[in-house]
């Protein structure tokens, strides 16, 4: 069997409707537990790391998971792949439900579905050549004899623009952005559907940064890829995603078109980020307003917070009784736009524009080169 042949193969009987979105979320929970045993109950605390966190991905787009860090971006994301096994809620990839997969089912669709993890320098075992370190996942589902994996390593190395030449040496010898399309390579040696990228680009140079964005596009378009973009920079995100979920504890507050959330954003908190965004516009810059966002992230000791959680820090909420006792549903204010606000919209984006609407943040434009880099 040959290594593109076994890398389709899925399990019998589970080819479903294929015009239905590729990756659907529903409720997902994840809750750790901290401290305290069995025999010590009291002084153990629950983490809710994701708290009822729904979305769905399409085919063929890049959706983003957008929030500070610790909103439970990433923790997400592991849930989806059952790299962590989720507390609760449904993930179904291409109507498949993940949770009900048996662990040999779970290791066949893996060969779907892959990751890119955020630093190559703790995701690449520095005692193994990078030829050795992206044959791996083929001698791990056994795709292929010798001669086959290794032809597949080296197409999709040169795919990312690393010779045959660097393939014998081991990632120290590397600069950053060459470990990272080396952690990509691995990623989509399997011939993945569904990417997740884990703020790909947060562990390499800035000049570098464009290079990796670039690239991940161009195979996107070539290798027919579904992403779901995890980041924390706005500006990269109003680049690189088609359509965004804004996270706050675990929840999703805003969600829609990246065109809309950045021209016509609802929630207080969207707003509060895109108002930290610099705007290369000195006389724009000076007249805008900035949010400053005040108060407690959590109850304090691990109190559940009952309402908008986030109600402690919301400009239009903090004060107000229906923020405190009711938690607001996600309800569609716009076609396509989701918001979990009572006040949706009072906080209007012009008041932290100044004047006139910002130029794009953009860090990139889509006709730079993706060049190898060689730094």
């Amino acid at each position: 069997m040959s290594v593109a042949d076994a890398s389709s193969e899925i399990a019998p009987g589970l080819r479903p409707d294929a015009e239905a979105a590729l990756l659907r979320v529903e409720r997902l929970e994840k809750v750790f537990v901290l401290g305290g045993s069995r025999l010590r109950a009291r002084t153990r605390h629950e983490l809710r790391a994701v708290d009822g966190l729904s979305f769905d991905v399409r085919r063929g787009e890049t959706f983003g998971l957008v929030g500070e860090s610790g909103c439970g971006k990433s923790t997400a994301a592991r849930c989806i792949l059952r790299l962590v096994e989720p507390t609760g809620g449904r993930v179904l990839f291409d109507g498949i439900d993940l949770r009900r997969l048996a662990p040999a089912e779970m290791r066949r669709m893996r060969r779907r579905m892959q990751i890119m993890f955020q630093d190559p320098s703790a995701s690449l075992d520095p005692r193994m050549t990078v030829q050795a370190i992206v044959e791996e996942p083929l001698e791990i589902h056994a795709l292929g004899d010798r001669s086959q994996r290794r032809r597949r390593v080296q197409e999709i190395l040169e795919l990312v623009g690393i010779t045959a030449l660097q393939a014998r040496r081991k990632p120290h010898e590397f600069s950053g952005g060459q470990r990272q399309r080396v952690g990509l390579a691995r990623t989509l040696v399997l011939d993945p559907e569904f990417v997740v990228l884990d703020e790909p680009i947060s562990a390499v140079d800035v000049s570098i940064q464009a290079q990796v964005l670039n690239l991940l596009r161009d195979l996107q378009q070539r290798l027919h890829l579904t992403y779901l973009f995890i980041v924390h920079d706005l500006a990269v995100a109003e680049y690189f995603c088609d359509r965004l979920a804004v996270v706050y504890l675990g929840q999703v507050m805003e969600l829609g078109p990246r065109e809309t959330l950045f021209s016509k954003p609802l929630h207080p908190y969207t707003i509060s980020l895109l108002s930290a965004v610099p705007i290369p516009d000195p006389a724009v810059e000076s007249r805008r307003k900035r949010i400053m966002l005040k108060g407690e992230v959590e109850a304090p000791g691990g109190a559940e917070l009952r309402g908008c959680p986030f109600r402690p820090r919301c400009p239009v909420g903090r004060e107000r009784e229906i923020c405190r006792e009711v938690t607001p549903p996600l309800e569609e204010r716009t076609p396509g736009q989701w918001v979990a606000c009572h006040f949706a919209g009072e906080l209007r984006v012009e008041e932290i524009r100044g004047t006139a609407a910002p130029a794009s943040t953009a860090p990139v434009r889509e006709n730079e080169p993706s060049g190898t880099d060689r730094s």
